[in-house]
């Protein structure tokens, strides 16, 4: 599990660093019709090394604050690759 904040129609897609006990991610999607999601979901997976399937969003589905399961890697190797892209 991984606390997300979302800010979309960002200049560009990142991860924009740690925020809370989480990450704060910047998308370049429009929070409509699912775009902003698909689009941090994308963004993880890419970061991560994972397939999209393997990332997915379990709560918050339309507010900037989310909750997201990442299956495959263990929580240090997430923290790991999210902190050096």
């Amino acid at each position: 599990m991984l606390a997300v904040k979302v800010v979309p129609g960002a200049s560009r897609s990142r991860i924009a660093g740690a925020y809370g006990d989480g990450i704060k991610v910047t998308v370049t999607a429009a929070p409509e019709r699912g775009a902003a999601n698909a689009a941090v979901i994308e963004l993880l997976a890419d970061v991560l090394q994972l397939p999209r399937a393997s990332v997915s969003i379990i709560s918050g589905p339309t507010n900037p604050r989310k909750e997201v399961l990442i299956v495959g890697l263990d929580p240090a190797s997430i923290e790991q690759r999210l902190m050096t892209d």
